[in-house]
């Protein structure tokens, strides 16, 4: 402990010290009130039962004034003067920035200047500067650190965790960022802006906004002109790293691509704190006339504008802006007859609702060309379907129609040879007219079918298989086999037109009348006639 005491003799913590960086990198000028508000919150919860605001001010500032204190000991901060209410400037020394870019987690380049010598003449800008932050960002006080203190603290904290939220972190603002329309970022040639506030927070859909805060002392052409600087500096292109050409505020921060014929520039917030002799009610109307050609859109047939290539410019008083924050709809956008949520005055919500509609009609439009297709798909089925029962053939013994089997197995497969014996008789009918004593029945039509559906397998031989031209009966496997031709035109069976049953009825028929021997020598001597014919050829040639 003693030797913390003798590093930070404040007794200050690295939190503490932590929230100084932070709020100073970030602000580059500010009081210990700001500093606290912003980096510790819930202290202001912790001391407000205090007697005086004087000493509630000094309670809930101490431990950071003791950052303060130890900080410039080490030669990171410096006192910088004092406001116009007397209380004490802080800024950060060219140490203390180095310090603080670790903090904001930024390069040193883009951490500024130090601000010194800005509380010369009382740092009226940049305290309102501060206090729009410190509107914009509305901190929540950690409810976790007052988890030991009254009851009525806690409620009183809870009901600040209740409101609206802020937009972004400390981390979120850069504060003094040069616009230059010629030169560098780092050294900026004439005719440029610089920005008192530039916000970056695309975790609460604000990629990108520039502020402008005025304490109301310029005049409405002194306004214009800066947003002419600002129209300028969006005008200008320059190469990228990639050999690109791109707008140049692009190559340094990142927004969205403009939507297909709407790419605006980023908004300009201006912030008006009623401290001088203007009166922004009268200002804000003349500010408007002098830069419509900056923001004035183009109105389409859906009721929306496209404010393609134009700045949106957003006014708004910093009393509302503090008692309401980002999400109330105290925003006036240039060219909208009512305030708006700061979301929706910087965005286009008639052009989002207009999108939302087109890509409603498209999805019921796709949907309808889906159904209809559905219910052609299904009439073509239905009138496919009715035309095929159209052909279904009909049993002529009973009237019933043939079953898709039974359909199947009387249609013809080769050279119109039907593959049934009664192709005109349902299953049932066919089965009583080749019942025993009805009709002649060959053997293949008594064979039991293979089980398994081995015929069903074997549709693409019997597809050619023989049919007796005497009965009709379809040939057994080993009839067919039997007159199946084994060479050139040579055929073992004199009659393989007929199935066995009626070659056999032929053979019986023949032999009894006029055989007065067996077949097989008949069969002898015709085959003996080739050789006779060879014999007369040749004796023509002796």
């Amino acid at each position: 402990m003693a030797g913390k005491r003798k590093t930070n003799p404040a007794g200050s913590t690295n939190s503490s010290r932590g929230d100084v960086l932070r709020v100073l990198g970030a602000l580059k000028v500010a009081t210990t009130d700001q500093i606290q508000r912003i980096g510790a919150p819930h202290l202001t919860f912790r001391h407000a039962d205090k007697e005086t605001p004087a000493k509630q001010k000094q309670a809930r500032t101490a431990s950071h004034t003791g950052a303060l204190s130890d900080m410039r000991k080490h030669g990171l901060s410096e006192n910088g003067g004092s406001t116009e209410t007397g209380d004490v400037l802080r800024n950060l020394t060219l140490k203390g920035l180095e310090a603080a870019s670790y903090e904001l987690q930024r390069p040193v380049t883009e951490m500024g200047s130090t601000a010194r010598g800005a509380g010369s003449s009382g740092a009226s800008h940049p305290m309102s500067v501060n206090e729009t932050v410190i509107a914009m960002l509305r901190p929540k006080p950690n409810m976790a650190k007052l988890a030991d203190d009254p009851p009525h603290i806690q409620a009183a904290a809870q009901a600040a965790v209740d409101t609206p939220p802020g937009i972004g972190t400390i981390a979120s603002y850069f504060t003094e960022v040069p616009l230059p329309a010629t030169g560098t970022w780092n050294a900026p040639g004439k005719g440029g802006a610089q920005a008192d506030l530039v916000l970056t927070a695309p975790q609460d859909q604000v990629p990108l906004l520039f502020i402008e805060v005025d304490n109301c002392h310029e005049t409405a052409e002194e306004l214009a002109a800066k947003l002419e600087k600002y129209a300028r500096f969006f005008r200008r292109k320059m190469k990228d790293t990639d050999g690109k050409e791109r707008p140049m505020w692009r190559t340094r921060w990142t927004a969205p691509e403009g939507r297909y014929g709407d790419a605006p520039h980023p908004p300009v917030l201006l912030v008006f704190n009623h401290l001088g002799e203007r009166n922004p009610q009268r200002t804000i109307p003349r500010l408007q006339e002098l830069t419509r050609h900056l923001w004035e859109g183009e109105r389409q047939r859906g009721g929306h504008h496209l404010y393609d290539r134009r700045i949106p410019i957003v006014a708004v008083g910093l009393r509302n802006l503090r008692e309401r924050g980002p999400a109330g709809a105290v925003f006036a956008r240039f060219g909208r007859d009512h305030p708006q949520p700061l979301l929706e005055a910087i965005g286009n919500p008639r052009r989002d609702a207009a999108d939302a509609r087109e890509q409603d009609e498209a999805r019921a439009r796709q949907a309808e060309y889906k159904a209809q297709v559905q219910r052609a798909a299904q009439e073509k089925a239905a009138a496919k379907a009715a035309e095929r029962e159209a052909r279904r053939p009909v049993c002529t013994g009973c009237g019933t129609k043939f079953t898709d089997e039974r359909w199947e197995a009387t249609q013809a497969t080769d050279w119109d040879t039907p593959n049934d014996s009664q192709p005109a008789l349902c299953d049932a009918c066919k089965q009583r007219a080749v019942a025993p004593g009805r009709g002649h029945v060959g053997t293949q039509e008594r064979r039991k079918p293979a089980p398994g559906g081995a015929e069903r397998h074997d549709f693409q031989r019997a597809a050619r298989r023989p049919v007796c031209t005497d009965c009709g009966a379809t040939f057994t496997d080993e009839r067919w086999k039997a007159t199946e031709r084994v060479g050139w035109g040579v055929n073992p069976e004199p009659r393989p037109s007929l199935c066995g049953d009626c070659d056999r009825r032929f053979v019986t028929d023949v032999q009894e009348p006029w055989s007065d021997g067996p077949p097989h020598q008949e069969q002898e001597q015709e085959q003996a006639v080739p050789a006779q014919k060879t014999g007369r050829w040749f004796s023509r040639r002796t």
